[in-house]
């Protein structure tokens, strides 16, 4: 299946049914009076979140959604039937925003997650609605509303609870292949990865879900290189495990333009916490190897992990900081959605 995370959809609320100017005209009943029935009201548009989705490929084949309209009223006093609504369904992460793509209307992020994109119109009034005392016999009814219509924009931010991030053939996709039952496209030739890829990994009794983020360039949160769609699939994980090429000039040029990148998105980016390792460490002799982990060490402040997804170096050290982190995260989250007891109070006079 293909993965497209941003579609514009094009939606539409059902009109309401229009009131109905009826009389009763029955034998023997001389005076029967309006019984004009109302408008069915106008389907609404929803958007749901499944779980069984995990791209926007559907909206890239249909864009416009439109409610049944509602049905309109009859004589006898019969209101017309409640137009169907209809149901976006999309996948756990997707945010829904206006057509300027940046007023945020619903962020749905589990199962069940529901929102109103548009409310349909409601039903006219008919004539038997509008008889008094002193208008027995009247001969109006209402129109029914207009829906709503509007163009929106699906985003999707995968729900992953680490990514990795690093500048293009930083061994990103290597390395989620080698810990998870993901397959990535992997080739000996340098090339970036289009969309991002998702993998289930195991560390020690923790099972987390890790995200490779296609490549990251200068210029990333402008949109350089598709940049700022990659940069939002990092906002909801808990942890980042930065990589560097190891065989690359400079390491820490590298470190920096993609932490510059993260910190001039914002989005959370900028203290959200992360693991910096260099990749494709089995390609240096340990002299080598040392002398730039203690390069990179220099520049940051802490010692780097040395890692390398083909020989299998620093994988288990790697994995299990990421674990933990994870688990932290977790916890702090189950915390925050306990209710709070509040103190009962003691009778009083």
């Amino acid at each position: 299946m293909k993965f497209l995370d941003q579609a514009k959809v094009y939606i539409r609320s059902g009109n309401g049914g229009n009131g109905c100017v009826s009389f009763r005209r029955e034998k023997y009943i001389e005076f029967g009076g309006p019984d004009g029935g109302d408008g069915g009201r106008g389907g609404d548009v929803w958007a749901e979140c499944v779980d069984n989705l995990n791209t926007l490929i559907d909206f890239r084949y249909q864009q416009h959604y439109k409610a049944e309209r509602g049905g309109n009223g009859m004589g006898k006093d019969r209101s017309g039937k409640r137009g169907l609504d209809k149901t976006l369904r999309v996948p756990p992460g997707t945010q829904i925003l206006d057509e300027d793509n940046e007023t945020l209307f619903a962020d749905l992020t589990k199962p069940g997650d529901r929102a109103r994109l548009a409310k349909g119109g409601n039903g006219g009034f008919g004539n038997a609605h509008f008889k008094s005392s002193t208008n027995r016999a009247p001969r109006n009814a209402n129109p029914g509303e207009m829906g709503i219509e509007a163009t929106l924009w699906l985003r999707l931010k995968l729900i992953a609870d680490a990514g990795l991030v690093g500048l293009p053939n930083a061994g990103k996709s290597t390395l989620l292949a080698r810990v998870s039952a993901a397959k990535p496209k992997i080739a000996d030739y340098p090339f970036t990865t289009l969309h991002p890829n998702l993998g289930v990994v195991r560390a020690g009794d923790i099972d987390f879900v890790l995200a490779d983020i296609p490549g990251l360039i200068e210029g990333a949160h402008e949109g350089a290189g598709l940049g700022d769609r990659f940069l939002g699939h990092v906002e909801r994980c808990a942890m980042l495990l930065h990589l560097i090429d190891v065989t690359q000039e400079d390491p820490v040029a590298a470190y920096q333009t993609v932490r510059n990148e993260l910190d001039a998105y914002g989005g959370g980016l900028k203290g959200k916490p992360e693991i910096v390792a260099l990749s494709k460490c089995d390609a240096l002799d340990q002299a080598a190897l040392a002398a730039r982990v203690a390069e990179l060490g220099a520049a940051l402040g802490f010692t780097p992990l040395a890692i390398s997804a083909q020989s299998g170096q620093g994988l288990d050290k790697a994995l299990h900081l990421l674990g933990a982190a994870v688990a932290a995260a977790r916890g702090r989250e189950r915390e925050a959605q306990q209710p709070v007891d509040e103190p009962v109070e003691g009778w009083r006079p």
